[in-house]
């Protein structure tokens, strides 16, 4: 009976052990178990945010004169068809101020309707009445600086026909030879839309104010010519000016003559 106690104390007293051997494991089977059950997360409530208004400064944009301005040197300075002849219209955003037509105040005796050439600022005025004048930018040939003082214009010429001066021809005879002959008018001459012929005592100066076919020429030295405008120029001086009006070519000394400070 003693044994048999013993052996049963014994399987009692394993037991025990087993079962506080298994403790661990159940407890670390738990912990498995509840992590990788999903946990629930709480969502903070959103917060209504209104923004502070923020001053936007408008546009600048072209004050009405300057747009008013803009657009009337662009109807200046268009395209022209005339007598089947396309003049082509001029970038005015490439054209330096000081070379768009307008009128200016003009201190002079001479007469409404005399033009003033002042071939070293470049310029050619058309006498207005009350003191003021229609201002025009001239390209300068080497022949605008070979004449001043006074002559007339002895008559016009629409789409006038060209021919170089034989000068020209010996100075660059690859250019001017094959127009020995002359050149009809048209978009490719020379002497562009019109030109005034000037004379001086019933004598031709040889000094002509003329259209151009090379209109980024205007308001420079060129090397040869007179004095050329723009076409869109040359025609509003061709209907203002008269067949037998004074023409007074300023020289060197009196350049600048007449105009405001």
């Amino acid at each position: 009976m003693t044994v048999v106690n013993e052996k049963r104390n014994a399987c009692r007293t394993l037991l025990r052990v087993a079962v506080v051997a298994c403790l661990p494991f159940a407890a670390a089977a738990c912990s498995t178990a509840s992590a990788d059950r999903p946990i629930a997360v709480t969502m903070p409530q959103p917060v209504a945010f209104t923004p502070e208004p923020v001053a936007v400064e408008p546009v600048s944009e072209l004050a009405p004169e300057v747009q008013t301005a803009k657009s009337e040197y662009e109807a200046m300075y268009g395209a022209v068809n005339d007598r089947g002849n396309l003049i082509p219209a001029l970038d005015v955003s490439k054209i330096a101020d000081r070379n768009l037509r307008r009128e200016v105040d003009y201190a002079t005796t001479e007469p409404v309707g005399t033009i003033v050439v002042d071939p070293y600022a470049r310029y050619l005025y058309l006498v207005q009445p009350g003191g003021k004048a229609i201002r025009y930018s001239v390209g300068v040939g080497r022949a605008g600086l070979t004449f001043s003082g006074d002559a007339k214009v002895a008559y016009k010429s629409q789409w006038p026909r060209w021919t170089p001066t034989a000068n020209m021809i010996k100075r660059n005879p690859e250019h001017y030879a094959k127009y020995a002959k002359g050149l009809e008018g048209g978009i490719r001459n020379p002497l562009g839309a019109r030109a005034l012929y000037l004379y001086r005592d019933g004598k031709d100066t040889l000094y002509r104010i003329h259209g151009t076919n090379e209109p980024w020429s205007v308001g420079k030295a060129a090397s040869s010519g007179c004095i050329r405008l723009y076409n869109q120029d040359i025609l509003d001086l061709y209907k203002r000016a008269t067949a037998g009006a004074r023409v007074v070519v300023l020289d060197k000394s009196q350049s600048g003559k007449g105009v405001s400070s």
